[in-house]
């Protein structure tokens, strides 16, 4: 392979499945097309969501390795230590770190997680996951008041989208997108670059919010309806404001379009405690005083209790070990004999109807060569990720048709896009060789 001479631009579209880009809209975003000369298939990460596959993708560590296995942690050990995952949890180089080694600057914005902002040769705007605009967003810090005074109001980091104000979360995306496409270009006009990144949360938010009403696939598409248009739209939206970004682009510079992992109809959710609670692993000391409580740790009877879970787009799965947690009662003897008992049990569920389900299971260590930080006992996927983990109890049914966490019409699925305009950058095999196995078509460490 040879070096890539020139700019590298990376447009990342959170979310964005094969389906849309590749075949339902095909033909129609002529500027985001243009950037895929070349298009790939592109597995995500396990777990195949946002946090960890975005700096998976920009480091080439598997989640095990970066220690980050979603949005939050539990501390091993603990009942009710929980942290959120941070740029300073992430130790590994990433590709704009190579970059500055090798004296090229580079333009970041949005790529999960970023913040709190670390110094880089060049400029960066954090992601979603930043508490607001109140805080520090930017390197170097100043460039937050620029943005500021261009934008005449707070930058704009993500949506709330879990809603049935469809009209609100609509026009929120909007405003969103249109904000940070004039911050980009006028990062690209104002500044000396070589290599930048971008990551557009605004395709997921859209998926989230409106993916019943598009796809006739789903079990819940009402049929014909107002809002069937909205994430066709939501593209043409982002393939305008990509075309006049593009007007300000060197020529000679080089596309990557890619995206972390892709996007499916969600079917249900599955309460994961009520079914631990049924099997007789998990015990409370009382029953929740309504339906889609959330279980507390104060609630949970810890001497009879022998494993518990957390909701999310997968389950994770944690064991109550003598020795590790302060009341442990498994003993460490019987602790792998117990999880693949709990995997079999686990595998054996079916559906609400009876139907068989196409669920994985998995520990850490049989998907990651190293697992640090604090990794769950065990990772569930529901019948192939079409039902999300629901972690709240009190339900009158193991089976709920919704998100128990506000509404959602879609689910992550294992397969993303990767499209280049780079001749010979070869597909990679998954989201972690993104960067790492072609780094010398961007700097010269090749």
């Amino acid at each position: 392979m040879s070096m890539v001479d020139g700019k590298i631009f990376v447009l990342g579209l959170d979310c964005a499945p094969p389906k849309i880009l590749y075949n339902d809209l095909r033909g129609e975003l002529e500027n985001i097309e243009s950037l895929m000369t070349y298009k790939y298939e592109l597995p995500s990460t396990h777990p195949p969501i946002t946090i960890p596959a975005w700096i998976s993708m920009a480091t080439g560590k598997t989640p095990g390795e970066l220690g980050l296995y979603g949005f939050r942690h539990r501390r091993l050990g603990s009942y009710n230590e929980m942290y959120i995952a941070n740029s300073r949890m992430v130790r590994a180089r990433t590709v704009w770190d190579v970059m500055g080694r090798q004296g090229k600057r580079s333009i970041v914005v949005g790529v999960p997680p970023t913040y709190p902002p670390k110094p880089i040769r060049g400029w960066m705007i954090t992601d979603f996951i930043t508490p607001g605009p109140d805080k520090n967003y930017t390197w170097p810090p100043n460039l937050k008041r620029e943005v500021e005074n261009l934008l005449g109001h707070p930058y704009i980091f993500d949506v709330e989208f879990r809603s049935h104000d469809k009209e609100k979360i609509k026009r929120g995306l909007w405003r969103m997108t249109e904000a940070q496409f004039k911050v980009l270009e006028h990062l690209v006009k104002t500044r000396e670059w070589d290599f930048l990144f971008y990551v557009l949360i605004g395709t997921d938010r859209a998926h989230h919010a409106f993916w019943k009403f598009y796809d006739p696939d789903h079990p819940k598409y009402p049929g014909p309806n107002k809002y069937e248009d909205v994430i066709p739209e939501y593209y043409r939206l982002v393939d305008k404001l990509l075309g006049d970004l593009l007007q300000h682009v060197p020529r000679g510079t080089e596309f990557i379009v890619v995206s972390d992992h892709g996007a499916k109809p969600m079917k249900g959710a599955f309460a994961v405690n009520q079914w631990l609670m049924e099997e007789e692993l998990l015990h409370l000391k009382k029953k929740p005083d309504k339906p889609g409580a959330d279980l507390r740790p104060d609630m949970i009877d810890w001497e009879k209790t022998k494993a518990w879970g957390w909701g999310g787009y997968y389950a994770r799965i944690f064991l109550n070990v003598k020795g590790r947690e302060p009341n442990g009662v498994i003993d460490p003897e019987e602790y792998e004999g117990f999880i693949e008992d709990l995997k079999k049990k686990i595998k054996e569920i079916r559906g609400p109807n009876g139907e068989r389900w196409e669920t994985k299971v998995y520990t850490p260590r049989e998907l990651y060569p190293i697992t640090n930080g604090d990794p769950p006992d065990l990772m569930v996927y529901f019948d192939d990720l079409y039902w999300r983990s629901a972690g709240t109890i009190g339900w009158p049914s193991m089976y709920l048709e919704e998100n128990d966490r506000g509404p959602d019409d879609a689910v992550h699925d294992w397969i993303g896009i990767f499209a280049t305009t780079i001749k010979h950058h070869r597909r990679p095999a998954n989201v972690t060789e993104v960067f790492t196995k072609g780094v010398a078509l961007l700097t010269n460490t090749g």
